[in-house]
């Protein structure tokens, strides 16, 4: 079930939150959490029913697991739960990927298991796997097993995250306003869900149209089409994914469950680290908390915390999908980090040495200008590079082969000419380009939609704005597409 679907919109959802409303009403708290669950599970089932064995094991043995982590902390216990978890995500993800690669390599004819990706076992994978390792730790105080159920299958993010720590949400099921209706946060929402859902049927699923015919489609692409269907990717999986989360943020807080964001403007970072700090922003905390840092993080000199980047990143390419580009996507992205830190080390070193001879420099009038125009340029300079680097990535990120990722990137660096207007599928035209152009500016200029629901009031004309965000979507819903981060 889509949230951008007639049966999500007009069915699933009124009914999961009359029920809740009603028995919150009546101060029937464990009532209103059990609806929750249900729903939850009646919306992971209407996938596909068979998943709900594994997701049902998954919940059953993690929950035992960790009772028994917090009750004894046990290393060998604690790897032996990790294991499983990552045994599990490896044989439904992986496996066949590993298979084809030894057939490859050895030239054996190995049969593919081909097994089915059961829906979202990324997300609920690492979730649990964090509740573990903090349930080791001691930093797990409420395990009532309702609570650590909706921990896991609470529909709003349970497909496509955010990926949600026990800290940020069971704390949240514990409070009894939490079970009562809060017009605030029913407001604030439901406008966040709105804009969510305008950002995904109108933004993301139009100029897919775009960018799917540029990397599937083509057979060579000149300079224009190759950078018309590169941006058009790079601007439908941002509006796909932030549209997405905003929708689980605003379901989320219409049943009074704050999600944390995912999503802060990652296309106005002027560097590699400021745009993992805002992109995918849980998944970046959960490969610092339970990877980067058991690694060793930064403790142990520059060269390992280099290595310990690199391998963060490169597991957080394979992580998104069994595939060459996704391993190419992820060192990639290992290299742009290493790079970025090395240049941030080097460059704090050189302040130290003349911070005294600037800052005195600084007092003075002419120096002070120069030096606010120089730093306006050099952060212009710094976003393009950033973003142009983000586009090579998401060329793998989209392609379905190595191939196919080439033959856009020679489009890009114009090995195939630049003569307009040769594939009249392609974005070149005016129309389209300027479309691309105002989402570029769009991206890096407006406020994004958790700064403009802050300055949300009660009235008409945000009532109004409301409106015509869920009927301009709705009106777009007809159309078939599915969340790119599903497939992960």
């Amino acid at each position: 079930m889509l949230f951008p679907s007639f049966e999500f919109l007009f069915l699933f959802l009124p009914i999961t939150f009359f029920v809740y409303a009603f028995l919150s009403k009546y101060k029937w708290f464990t009532g209103a959490k059990v609806t929750l669950i249900l729903a939850s599970i009646v919306f992971y089932a209407y996938w596909d029913y068979r998943y709900l064995l594994l997701i049902f094991f998954s919940i059953g043995f993690n929950y035992i697991v960790g009772k028994k982590l917090k009750d004894n902390p046990n290393k060998k216990l604690l790897t032996f739960g990790v294991a499983m978890n990552l045994g599990l995500l490896t044989y439904f993800k992986y496996v066949d990927f590993f298979l084809e690669n030894v057939n490859w390599l050895t030239g054996a004819s190995i049969p593919l298991l081909n097994v089915a990706l059961p829906l979202a076992i990324s997300f609920f994978t690492f979730q649990q796997i964090g509740f573990l390792v903090d349930a080791y730790k001691g930093r797990v105080a409420d395990f009532r097993f309702t609570n650590y159920v909706l921990f896991v299958v609470f529909f709003p993010q349970l497909i496509a995250g955010p990926i949600v720590q026990h800290k940020d949400v069971i704390p949240q099921f514990k409070r009894k306003e939490t079970f009562q209706i809060n017009y605030k946060n029913l407001t604030i929402g439901l406008f966040v869900f709105a804009a969510g859902l305008f950002k995904k049927v109108v933004i993301a699923d139009s100029v897919a149209l775009w960018a799917t015919p540029g990397f599937d489609e083509a057979t060579s692409l000149t300079f224009y089409e190759a950078w018309g269907s590169a941006l058009a990717y790079t601007f439908q999986l941002y509006f796909d994914f932030s549209g997405y989360s905003e929708m689980a943020l605003g379901l989320g807080l219409m049943f009074n469950i704050k999600l944390p964001i995912n999503f802060n403007s990652p296309y106005k970072a002027n560097s590699i680290i400021d745009f993992w700090r805002s992109w995918h922003m849980t998944l970046s905390n959960f490969l610092k908390d339970y990877l980067y840092i058991p690694l060793g993080g930064n403790r142990s000199g520059k060269l390992r915390k280099y290595r310990n980047l690199f391998l963060t990143m490169l597991l957080g390419g394979i992580w998104h999908g069994a595939g060459w580009t996704f391993v190419i996507w992820g060192t990639l992205h290992g290299l742009y980090n290493v790079i970025n830190h090395s240049f941030r080390d080097i460059k704090k070193r050189l302040q130290l040495k003349t911070g005294a001879m600037e800052t005195a420099a600084t007092q003075i009038p002419e120096i002070k200008s120069f030096i606010s125009i120089q730093a306006v340029f050099t952060n212009a300079v710094a976003r393009i590079l950033t973003f142009i680097a983000v586009i090579i990535g998401w060329v793998f990120f989209r392609a379905e082969t190595i191939s196919d990722a080439l033959k856009v990137l020679k489009g890009m660096i114009g090995l195939n000419g630049a003569p307009f207007g040769t594939l009249d599928y392609l974005p070149q035209g005016s129309l389209e380009l300027t479309v691309l152009l105002g989402l570029f500016l769009w991206v890096n200029f407006a406020p994004n939609t958790i700064e403009f629901s802050q300055r949300l009031k009660p009235n008409w004309n945000w009532a109004l704005l409301i409106s015509l965000l869920l009927i301009t979507a709705i009106l777009f819903i007809n159309r078939k597409a599915e969340f790119l981060y599903f497939q992960f």
